[in-house]
C-alpha cells in the first residue's frame, strides 16, 4: 500500500526542489529584503525591521511609474482584446488545414527572440520608418517622424507581443461553442449582433478573462519593452525595480516595490479566477 504513495512523492521531488528553490526561496528572500534597513555608506543590508520602504511608494516620484504601469497594460490589452476576438472567432469557424495553419500562423512569432523582436520594432516605429512613412502619405505629418521612445511605441510593442496569448484562449472558448445554439439563436428572429451580444460573447467569457490575465499581468510588470521602445524616457515599474537593483543599489526598496507590485497582481489574478470559475460554470 505504501509503494504507490512511495511513488508519487519520488515523482513529484525533482519538481517541488525546483519549485523550492528558484521559486519560493528567492520570493522568500524579496519579501525579507523588502522589510530591511541599508547602510547607505557601506551598502550593507541590516535587520532592522522596518516598514518605511513601503510608506515610500506613496511619494508621487513612484506612484507616477506605477499609474504609468497600470494605465499603459490596460490600454495593451484591451487592444489585444478588440484585435484578438475578431482573429479568434475567425479561426474558430475554419476547418481542417486551414485552421491548422491559422493557428500556426498566430504561434510562429514566439518561436523568434523576444528581445530581437521588440528590437525589429525599432526601425518600424523610428524617424523615417515604415509607420512614418504612412503617416506622412496619408497626411498626418509632413516631415515622417517616428512614435519610437513614446508611451504609444511602448504599447504597440506591449501588443504585438502579447496578442497571440490573447488570441490562443480566446479561440479555445469560442472553439466549444455549439454550433447549433447559433443556429436556434437565428431561427429565434435574434440578428447577428443580438447573437453575438448575447449568445457569443457570453460564452466567450472565461477566454475573454484568461486573455486579460495572460496579457495584463506580465505588461503591468513589463521591463524589456520600455527599456527598448521607452528609451529610458518612459518609465515603467518594471524599470524602476531593476534600477533601484542595478543602478542605486537600494535592495530594500527596490524589493518593496516588487513585493508591491506581486501582492497587487495576486489579488487582482484571484478575483479574475473567481470570475472565471462563475463563468465556467455557467456554461458547463
Amino acid at each position: 500500500m505504501r509503494r504507490p504513495s512511495n511513488a508519487r512523492a519520488a515523482l513529484l521531488l525533482p519538481a517541488a526542489t525546483w519549485t523550492a528553490l528558484f521559486f519560493l526561496l528567492p520570493l522568500t528572500l524579496l519579501v525579507v529584503f523588502a522589510f530591511g534597513q541599508i547602510n547607505i555608506i557601506t551598502f550593507d543590508v541590516s535587520w532592522g525591521w522596518t516598514l518605511e520602504n513601503f510608506t515610500r511608494i506613496a511619494d508621487g516620484l513612484y506612484l507616477q511609474p506605477i499609474a504609468r504601469s497600470l494605465f499603459l497594460s490596460t490600454v495593451s490589452t484591451v487592444f489585444c482584446l478588440l484585435l484578438g476576438f475578431p482573429v479568434a472567432l475567425w479561426i474558430s469557424r475554419l476547418s481542417g488545414w486551414r485552421q491548422t495553419a491559422a493557428l500556426l500562423a498566430v504561434m510562429i512569432p514566439f518561436w523568434s527572440s523576444f528581445v530581437v523582436r521588440t528590437y525589429a520594432l525599432v526601425n518600424m516605429l523610428g524617424d523615417g520608418g515604415p509607420l512614418a512613412n504612412v503617416l506622412s502619405t496619408i497626411g498626418l505629418t509632413s516631415n515622417a517622424p517616428g512614435i519610437l521612445y513614446s508611451p504609444q511605441a511602448i504599447v504597440i510593442g506591449i501588443l504585438y507581443t502579447y496578442l497571440p496569448l490573447m488570441v490562443l484562449p480566446l479561440y479555445v472558448a469560442l472553439e466549444r461553442i455549439d454550433p447549433r445554439v447559433l443556429e436556434a439563436a437565428t431561427d429565434l428572429g435574434a440578428t447577428r449582433w443580438r447573437t453575438f451580444r448575447r449568445v457569443i460573447l457570453p460564452l466567450a467569457a472565461p477566454g475573454i478573462i484568461a486573455g486579460c490575465i495572460l496579457v495584463g499581468i506580465p505588461a503591468t510588470g513589463e521591463y524589456v519593452i520600455p527599456a527598448i521602445l521607452g528609451g529610458g524616457k518612459t518609465l515603467m515599474v518594471g524599470n524602476v525595480i531593476a534600477d533601484e537593483f542595478l543602478k542605486v543599489g537600494y535592495y530594500p526598496f527596490g524589493s518593496a516595490l516588487a513585493t508591491s507590485l506581486m501582492v497587487v497582481l495576486t489579488v487582482v489574478l484571484l478575483l479574475a479566477r473567481s470570475r472565471l470559475r462563475r463563468y465556467e460554470e455557467i456554461v458547463s
